[in-house]
């Protein structure tokens, strides 16, 4: 790993990729430790051994599985593992690592196991190697495609093949998924242009959709899949509400500037590939995931929504983002559009399709920086429609579906708000676009490039 310190504006702590690495780590160590302190060692690694036999396609709650215990203990041992790989690699922590990492943090609630993941990750390494390039290079890209590790878990424990088929089947089927995810991710991320910022989630959609057209073609049809708890508010509103706070408390502590730098943020506009913790700093980054994470955390108590394995999941995508394009100014005009949609339709806001929406829906946040919050209310009303549709294509087995739909949205509708700004706005630059936020892109472009 790359021992010199990360460069941080005037004001801020220095902090080194591995005390970047550190805190992510101890976030992990909160959550195994809060599982086996909710359920008791015993039951959470039972429970952890029904998680990881069991079938997990969308929505699959490993509370509903496991119990509370061992869905964390997942999280946290799953998190801590993909630290090591971070680790050993040598790979930069910007905010698209952390996010890669909270994203692992919150699907392992439901979705992604200490099992499934490995041949996608694998296929990824193999990539590399057959591109004669550092891992380091494409981790993120490994850690944010086992959105598919679905599909490896569904073939494994599939009843209506032998064993000795699934487990080679499955093993080639995630191997040869991670071999192709980077070069797919790299080409469509050309189509959404950074304004969705879940590329992972509408490559994997497209790869999802490929895979169960395959399988489908030779009788094998995946059972569509849902497991959904509740009443577990009481217990995991506390625990969040600490992690809250002490990211507020460790932003501080690294720069007692930080709110000031928190201002920096929101006048950004968050299009990928805007680094956070380049811009700003890890203090400033820390207390704008708190506050993202906070206004996340308020929507789902105003709508009536409760906290389970799915919801923290979203909960954490927005937390992890906001190191990565995600700050409050920019998510909620998103979830306005949501909540407004489901007014319009009506439907409820806090059943579990419209509820992760506006949660995971928030990777359409760029739209409101860039355009302004008018186009970001736009934007979260027709994902609302939109992500209830897609997730047929690929039965449940992208765990990213919303990133999915998503992406479809902003390649459709980013164009439109262009072309309409050119005929209103001709000499205007967009909304949200600043001078410090095209160096932070510029300077993360020509960071990979050098990598590569």
């Amino acid at each position: 790993m790359n021992r010199e310190s990360s460069e941080t504006p005037a004001g801020s702590a220095t902090v080194s990729d591995q005390g970047v690495l550190l805190i992510v780590a101890g976030y992990a160590v909160a959550f195994a430790v809060f599982g086996l302190a909710v359920s008791g060692p015993s039951e959470s690694v039972q429970g952890l051994f029904e998680i990881l036999t069991t079938r997990d396609a969308l929505i699959t709650d490993y509370f509903g599985i496991g119990g509370i215990g061992a869905a964390f203990l997942n999280a946290g041992l799953l998190t801590l593992i993909a630290c090591f790989f971070y680790y050993k690699s040598g790979a930069k922590m910007t905010g698209a690592a952390v996010a890669c990492l909270f994203l692992v943090l919150g699907f392992a609630l439901f979705g992604k196991n200490l099992l499934n993941v490995w041949p996608i990750v694998v296929g990824v390494w193999l990539y590399a190697r057959f591109r004669r390039e550092p891992f380091a290079t494409h981790i993120n890209t490994a850690f944010f495609g086992v959105a598919l590790a679905p599909i490896v878990s569904e073939v494994l424990f599939s009843t209506t093949l032998r064993p000795v088929v699934t487990v080679p089947l499955a093993i080639v089927t995630g191997l040869l998924i991670g071999f192709i995810l980077p070069p797919a991710a790299a080409q469509l991320f050309r189509a959404h242009m950074g304004f969705c910022l879940y590329n992972m989630g509408f490559t994997a959609g497209l790869i999802g959709v490929l895979v169960v057209a395959l399988y489908k073609s030779y009788g094998f049809v995946p059972d569509p899949v849902f497991v959904w708890t509740t009443g577990n508010t009481g217990i995991l509103g506390p625990f969040l509400a600490v992690i809250f706070a002490s990211m507020i408390a460790l932003g501080l502590w690294f720069d007692r500037q930080a709110f000031k730098g928190v201002g920096q943020l929101l006048r950004l506009s968050g299009q990928a590939q805007t680094d956070f913790i380049a811009v700003a700093g890890i203090g400033p980054t820390l207390v704008n995931m708190a506050l993202s994470g906070i206004v996340g955390m308020t929507y789902i108590l105003l709508v009536g929504g409760d906290l389970n394995g799915p919801v923290v999941g979203a909960l954490l995508s927005i937390v992890g983002f906001a190191a990565f394009g995600k700050h409050p100014r920019n998510i909620t005009p998103v979830m306005i559009g949501v909540l407004l949609a489901s007014v319009a339709k009506p439907l409820d806001p806090a059943g579990p399709m419209l509820l992760l929406a506006a949660l995971f829906g928030t990777t359409l946040a760029p739209t409101a920086g860039r355009f302004g919050w008018h186009w970001g209310i736009v934007a979260g009303f027709i994902h609302a429609s939109a992500v209830q549709t897609v997730g047929q294509l690929h039965a449940g087995l992208n765990l990213y579906n919303n990133g999915f739909a998503a992406g479809i949205v902003a390649s459709v509708l980013v164009p439109v708000i262009i072309a309409i700004q050119s005929r209103t706005q001709p000499d205007r630059m967009p909304p949200g676009q600043s001078g410090v936020e095209t160096a932070a892109m510029e300077k993360a472009a020509a960071e990979a490039a050098t990598d590569r």
